[in-house]
Formats: structure tokens, C-alpha cells, sequence
């Protein structure tokens, strides 16, 4: 017996007995399947339309201004290319020390560069690792014209700094077009006159301090929003409704307020001659001489930014308590559990989706955080976003602010997938 070669027969066929029949056909005669395929195909075009804007916008507001910020963290900001006969010569030469070859490269590149007005240019880049640069060669710019070999002799005599070594190790680093010492200056490294990567010195040792300092605070906040926010939620997640949604109001309350004018009211209570002081003075904990100092200091970073982010913790844990079923408990109780063994053991448990949510949206935002800091956290306060923002309104650095970002957008990623590998991301319940 020979098989129909039309599958839809084929499927017809079976169908029936093994009797032939013909293909199925909708009203208007075509064939069912492909009328089924036809459909399920523009149901996709059509969903995907819809979502589109979206995609857009997330694409337009979040890929492209990451992958900028990646692109400029690797960029040296034009030196090699207003630079090219020194740049030529380090590519040339690796690890060796300037000879006179090199210092009539660097005098042709400094007349040819002033002659095009890149000068300054040249020297802000240079002034990213070495402080004061940038006026060496704008001022060297001027006299290059009128200077003759040797000039190992004549250009030190310009001006000295061109004989020190530190100079030569930054101009080294930066003739390539695209670089990764940006992100070994976050780390406090550096390269020396040879080319070698070294730790810089004790003094200078910033980045790190503050990327510790971030986490550890960042984690203190994440600890004491817990502490803090975990009995309010359960009492939203356990009051009649009449309590529990006045509460609530209270607790959405602070998203009604701005940020800067919350942060300014801690201001106002934690400073010496504040609310919080003056109370303790009235009270006769403290005497008038012995005013605390709770603000430009990690007190009030830590104050400040867990009453801010406080509402993060408390509404994935109330989410997630109010489906808690309080039959649980009572078994357990009736089984003979004390109050502390079936909330341990029972009760808690339930509530890690909430609570690894909350942490984790917390811990994040916490890291990033700039307002907070910068108004209350004086020297000992500051994070790693403060360094950032510095870079980018200050020094003008966007090559080391992008580094800086994208260490810390690393560290982020790997606090997800940490989380996704202990608790699971399917697990996270913000709502």
C-alpha cells in the first residue's frame, strides 16, 4: 500500500481508519494547517509590535548608554592619535628607557600638536595620572620652537619634569588608542616608566577603600533595614484591615516627599545643634558640652540612607507574609513548638522569597546611591558613586568615572548571580 505524499493527507488518513479523506480546509478553502501556521504567525508579529516601544526604549536607555560607558572606559581620549611619533616610538621600543631618539619624538609631536591647538588636549590626558601636566605642556608648547637637540638636555631644561619618569610611564600608557589602565587605576594600580604594573603608593591608595567602604555599608544598611522592617511588615501582614492600611500610609508616606528634602530633614535632626542633640540635652543624657556629632560621617550616611530605603525591605516582605497561611504556625504550636521554634522553623522560612528580594533590591540601591552621601556623609561617608560623580563634574575624567561604573555594575551582576545560584532568581518575589 503507498503512502499519500501530502502530510495533511497523511494525517487525514490516519485519522479516519486508514479510509482516504480529504485534507481539512477551513470556509474559504485553504488548507487548515497552513490557515493555523498563517495565524500563529501574526499573532507573534502582532505581540511583537506591541512590545516594541518597550524594547526601544529599553535598548535606546540602557544598552547603548552601557555600552558607551564600557567603549569609554577602554578609551585614551586622543593622545596617540595627536601624538604619533611618540606613540610610534613606545610601540617600538617596550621597556626601554627614553633615549634621544625618543625625546626628538616627543619635542616634533609637541610643535606639530600646538601648531594644531591639541596641545591641551595632549597635556589633560597626561594630567589623568600625572597632577599638573597639562600646564607642562601647554607652557613647553610655547618654547618648543626654539629648542635643539640633544634634546634629552634641552627639554629638561625647559622645564625639569620632562626628565621624570612618572611622566614617561603615563605618556607610555597612553599612546595606545584603547587601554585597560583606567581600570587599573580603580584598582590603585598603575604602570611604571618601564611599562611593569606597580601598586601606587600607601597615600594614594583610594578606590579600593572606597569599594570596600561601599559594600560594607551597603550591607550594614541592607542588615539594619531587615531589623527594622521586618516587624513592620508583619504587622501590616497581621492587623485588621483598618490598622494595617493606616499603616500602610505610613509607610508609603516618605514616596511622597522628595528625596533631597528627606535627606535635608536628617540634616536638621542629626547635626550638633539639632533636634536629636537638643533632646538629649533636655533629657540629661548628655550635657551641652557634649554634643554628639552624628552627621558629614558614616553615622549619618548609615541614618539617612536606611530610613530612605527602609520601604524597599518592607513591601516584597509584606507581599509575600500576607499569603503566609496562619494555620502553619498554629499546627506547629499545636504539636508542641514554642512561640520561637515554629517562627524559625515554620514561619520564617516562608518569608526568605520577600526577604532576599528586598534584600537584594535594597543592597543595589544602595550601592549607587548619591544624593544621601553627598549631603550627609562628609569625608568618612562618601561611596563610590560620590568618586564618580566627582570624576565626571570635576576632573572631567569620563575614561576613569566609566571604569569606576563598570567595576561597580560588575560587582552587581555578581551579587545577582550569586543570588540566583543560592536562592534562585525564580524565587524572588517583589509584589
Amino acid at each position: 500500500m503507498s503512502l499519500p505524499l501530502d502530510p495533511h493527507a497523511a494525517i487525514a488518513t490516519e485519522a479516519s481508519g486508514g479510509r482516504p479523506t480529504a485534507p481539512l480546509t477551513t470556509a474559504d478553502g485553504r488548507p487548515l494547517a497552513r490557515a493555523l501556521a498563517r495565524s500563529s504567525r501574526r499573532a507573534r508579529w502582532r505581540a511583537f509590535l506591541l512590545v516594541l516601544p518597550l524594547l526601544m526604549f529599553i535598548l535606546l536607555t540602557f544598552v547603548v548608554p552601557i555600552f558607551q560607558m564600557l567603549s569609554r572606559s577602554v578609551h585614551n581620549n586622543g593622545f596617540s592619535a595627536n601624538m604619533p611619533q611618540v606613540s610610534a616610538w613606545f610601540a617600538e621600543n617596550p621597556g626601554v628607557a627614553p633615549d634621544e631618539a625618543a625625546y626628538a619624538a616627543l619635542v616634533a609631536d609637541i610643535v606639530a600638536s600646538a601648531k594644531a591647538k591639541t596641545i591641551g588636549v595632549v597635556g589633560t590626558r597626561i594630567n589623568y595620572d600625572v597632577a599638573g601636566t597639562r600646564s607642562l605642556f601647554t607652557s613647553t608648547g610655547r618654547k618648543a620652537d626654539e629648542l635643539k637637540p640633544p634634546f634629552m638636555q634641552s627639554l629638561p631644561e625647559v622645564n625639569a619634569k620632562w626628565a621624570d619618569p612618572k611622566i614617561w610611564g603615563a605618556m607610555r600608557s597612553a599612546s595606545t588608542p584603547y587601554t585597560a589602565n583606567f581600570y587599573l587605576a580603580a584598582l590603585d594600580r598603575t604602570h611604571d616608566d618601564k611599562g611593569n604594573i606597580v601598586q601606587v603608593a600607601p597615600q594614594q591608595r583610594i578606590y579600593i577603600t572606597l569599594f570596600m567602604r561601599t559594600l560594607f555599608l551597603s550591607a550594614l544598611i541592607t542588615l539594619m533595614t531587615f531589623v527594622l522592617g521586618f516587624p513592620v511588615a508583619y504587622l501590616l501582614a497581621n492587623l485588621p484591615l483598618r490598622y494595617s492600611n493606616l499603616l500602610m500610609i505610613l509607610v508609603l508616606l516618605p514616596f511622597w516627599t522628595s528625596l533631597l528634602v528627606r535627606t535635608t530633614s536628617w540634616m536638621v535632626i542629626l547635626q550638633q545643634q539639632g533636634v536629636l542633640n537638643s533632646l538629649m540635652v533636655a533629657l540629661g543624657i548628655i550635657d551641652d558640652n557634649g554634643r554628639i556629632q552624628m552627621i558629614y560621617n558614616q553615622t549619618g550616611t548609615i541614618v539617612a540612607m536606611t530610613h530612605v530605603l527602609l520601604p524597599f525591605m518592607i513591601l516584597p516582605l509584606y507581599s509575600v507574609m500576607r499569603t503566609i497561611n496562619p494555620s502553619y504556625v498554629r499546627a506547629a504550636r499545636s504539636l508542641g513548638a514554642t512561640s520561637w521554634t515554629a517562627f524559625r522553623r515554620i514561619y520564617f522560612p516562608q518569608t526568605l522569597p520577600g526577604l532576599g528580594a528586598g534584600a537584594l533590591l535594597v543592597f543595589i540601591l544602595a550601592v549607587g546611591y548619591y544624593i544621601t552621601p553627598a549631603l550627609v556623609g562628609g569625608a568618612s561617608g562618601q561611596l563610590i558613586s560620590n568618586m564618580i560623580a566627582m570624576h565626571m563634574q570635576e576632573t572631567l575624567n569620563w575614561s576613569m568615572a566609566a571604569a569606576l561604573a563598570s567595576l561597580l555594575l560588575a560587582g552587581v551582576l555578581v551579587l545577582y548571580w550569586v543570588y540566583d545560584r543560592l536562592v534562585g532568581i525564580d524565587n524572588l518575589k517583589l509584589g
